[in-house]
């Protein structure tokens, strides 16, 4: 029985027997080099139209030289998830979102972002609303292989009113719960603090929601602050939040988090983000910003040269202290 719904649209159907044989069948489980460029790993495994989730949140292990790449090659009309910031903020002001299941999409300190008003306001981008636990239990769902969980988030709110859960009563004990559907990722993009060339990930500090996202991914995108070697995870393995075999490609990009931080390697760049606010407010600032910083750059290097080693060494003051 279907005590209420939300009225929002389910932006990626799923078959979760489908992607069990994607798992099966397209999935390589090799131990296998999977090194590439941002440019390399961005053209195998993003698609026009794709549905793509990025991971953390606010301006923490934001995966920017992967979405700076995703914005040079104009890979557009893609649905996206994820509580982002800067990443989902900077793909939707270049015009390459149609649809968001949105759970967070603001600017922290400087309120809610312009280039999202703008998309929302001129019908450029449809959204479905979710709270923060919501989108991470769906990740849960699809990694578990079940449909949907019940959970008491959401329940009493207009969060699931512009959601697409249900509500109905749990035949145990008789409460409400809200349903929560899975969701699965054509493609995730997370930054980890150390992967080794096979893919195995370790993440120091807050790890966010990189386990349950990672194990709902068809194909999975990792950039890392550094590329060690197996040795290095194996000393410590039981860091290893994500494990080879659910990783396509393994990017290195020091500052690949920037302008946003990294737990215990460089704080956030807080001129720089504040730079972006300000130019973001029009959308001639915005394509300004945006060729400045993204097009006019062949890569992620040029991206760090431009930035300079003084900068650098300066965000890395600002670290945090164990």
């Amino acid at each position: 029985e279907i005590l209420d719904a939300g009225v929002g649209e389910m932006l990626q159907p799923f078959d979760l027997d489908e992607f069990r044989e994607w798992n099966r069948s397209k999935k390589s489980h090799k131990l296998q080099d999977k090194r590439m460029t941002e440019q390399e790993a961005v053209e195998a495994f993003v698609s026009e139209g794709g549905y793509l989730g990025t991971e953390l949140y606010g301006t923490v292990r934001a995966p920017m030289s992967l979405t700076r790449e995703l914005i040079r090659q104009r890979i557009g009309n893609l649905r996206v998830c994820g509580q982002g910031v800067l990443e989902l903020d900077m793909l939707i002001a270049a015009g390459l979102v149609s649809a968001a299941d949105v759970t967070y999409i603001g600017l922290e300190v400087y309120g809610v972002s312009a280039p999202l008003r703008r998309a929302v306001e001129s019908g450029q981008m449809r959204t479905v609303e979710w709270s923060n636990a919501a989108i991470t239990w769906r990740f849960k769902a699809a990694a578990m292989g079940v449909p949907f969980l019940p959970v008491r988030t959401m329940l009493g709110t207009d969060t699931l009113k512009y959601s697409a859960a249900k509500v109905t009563r749990d035949p145990f004990t008789g409460i409400q719960v809200a349903l929560i559907p899975a969701l699965i990722l054509d493609v995730g993009l997370i930054h980890v603090h150390r992967a080794d060339r096979y893919g195995n990930c370790q993440i120091e500090g807050i790890t966010g929601f990189a386990v349950e996202m990672s194990r709902a991914c068809k194909r999975l995108i990792i950039s890392a602050e550094e590329i060690v070697d197996t040795d290095v995870i194996r000393c410590c393995a039981e860091h290893t939040c994500i494990p080879y075999y659910l990783v396509d490609a393994v990017v290195e990009a020091p500052f690949g988090s920037h302008p946003g931080e990294m737990a215990y390697l460089y704080g956030r760049d807080e001129p720089e983000i504040k730079a972006w606010v300000d130019a973001s407010q029009t959308e001639e600032g915005t394509a300004a910003y945006l060729q400045e910083w993204v097009t006019d750059l062949p890569d992620h290097i040029a991206y760090l040269e431009k930035l300079g080693e003084d900068q650098m060494r300066n965000l890395r003051n600002l670290r945090e202290v164990r």
